[in-house]
């Protein structure tokens, strides 16, 4: 005998529907607080029942996380799917039903439908989950440091404009950048030119040693006949400085942490078989390497190469009816944001180092035949997807083998 449980996941508690062959429903559908007594309860009531047994439940965020553990740590077949999938499996019925009872049903119905193509939780799936946390913090953090960014920048060119132009050092492994430290040290532009050039010269050369920058002679000159010609609303006084201070520090506490964030999701992709398989790939590098594991995930849960691109929404539309067959159709974005992010980052680092690479040559020939930017880089997102799938699933065979 088969159980469906269809477990419909909200913030606190869950509803549960408990469906066999022939839409047998074997008690009413049950809530079910997010507790230890709760959960428990939850599973001991599901060991109780005879048969072949499976639980499903949609991926809402961390909600369901406190469910699928305790229910996979208790040997129970258990597994998470895309919410879209439940939203579009059919209801067979023309009123439209919005509710805790009929969610889990209708997610327990899919349960029986779909029984055989179910892929169980497993704990490399924790591992994935956490990195794709680590990613979700990424990007918070990050957007937080542009906007810190941007706010210093507003800051001091009231106070020494285009100072963040003058330096063309790329950023530190550590994330500092020099005009940042610069700035910190000459927060005004009077701090340049009321010095003199032979006094600037000598406190811009401790400014160096002190932060481990190379001294230019001639660069501790051009910076200060630059100043001669800036002009500063804000005038130099505490206040003023206190602010750029205050900004400083908030962009080098960002900074600091989305560098250590990325770090952990460095070492963190790494104990995953196919890490040394897309790091090898060109166009990502410890970035955007474990950015892209994290949120494709396990490429064994994706039957074909069309399903791993219509996750990440790169795929082309279809647009067919009757005599009418459209030759070009939009992109379903259907899918992760921070996926597409991801591969548009990758697109762009392969467009300014031009490899010798399948996907580059497919992506300038695109960009050469006139086609818009959207256009281009979705259609190499596509291609370099495809390519990923198919080395990371060779991979995963392999490793299988030998295990």
């Amino acid at each position: 005998m088969l159980n469906a449980i269809g477990i419909d996941v909200s913030k606190g508690k869950s509803t549960v529907t408990v469906l066999q062959p022939g839409g047998v429903s074997l008690r009413k559908p049950f809530d079910v607080t997010h507790s230890f007594s709760g959960l428990n309860g939850l599973k001991d009531y599901i060991l109780s029942l005879d048969g072949d047994t499976r639980a499903v439940m949609e991926c809402t965020g961390r909600y369901h996380e406190p469910v699928l553990r305790c229910l996979a740590d208790a040997g129970i077949f258990v597994a998470a799917v895309n919410p879209h999938l439940i939203r579009n499996f059919g209801s067979n019925s023309i009123r439209k039903v919005k509710s805790d009872p009929a969610d889990s049903k209708k997610i327990a119905r899919y349960t029986l439908d779909n029984w055989a193509d179910l892929r169980e939780y497993s704990p490399m799936d924790n591992i994935r989950t956490q990195l794709k946390t680590l990613n979700a913090q990424m990007d918070f953090f990050t957007k937080q440091k542009i906007a810190a960014r941007n706010n210093l920048i507003s800051l001091l060119d009231m106070t020494y404009p285009g100072v963040n132009s003058l330096f063309s050092s790329p950023a530190r492994e550590d994330g500092s950048e020099k005009w940042v430290d610069f700035a910190a040290s000459f927060w005004h532009v009077d701090c340049v030119r009321k010095a003199g050039l032979k006094t600037f010269t000598g406190r811009y050369m401790a400014f160096c040693r002190r932060e481990g920058y190379n001294f230019s002679e001639a660069k501790a000159k051009e910076l200060f006949e630059a100043s001669k010609e800036l002009v500063a609303v804000f005038p130099k006084e505490k206040s003023y400085k206190d602010l750029i201070e205050m900004g400083i520090r908030q962009l080098r506490t960002l900074t600091e942490t989305t560098v250590r964030i990325r770090r952990e999701m460095n070492e963190l992709a790494s104990t995953l078989p196919e890490y040394d398989t897309v790091m090898a790939m060109c166009g990502v590098g410890k970035a955007l390497g474990p950015q892209l594991i994290a949120e494709i995930g396990d490429v064994s849960r994706f039957t074909h190469r069309e399903a791993i691109t219509a996750f990440a929404g790169v795929d082309p539309g279809v647009d067919e009816s009757g005599k009418h067959i459209s030759k070009s159709n939009r992109s379903s974005k259907c899918g992760s944001a921070r996926l597409r992010r991801t591969l548009f980052l990758v697109m762009s680092v392969l467009l300014q180092t031009k490899p010798d690479d399948a996907v580059y040559h497919f992506l300038d020939r695109k960009r050469s035949e006139g086609k818009p930017y959207n256009v281009y880089m979705t259609a190499g997102a596509n291609k370099f997807l495809r390519i990923y799938y198919g080395k990371v699933k060779a991979c995963l065979a392999a490793q299988e083998k030998m295990n």
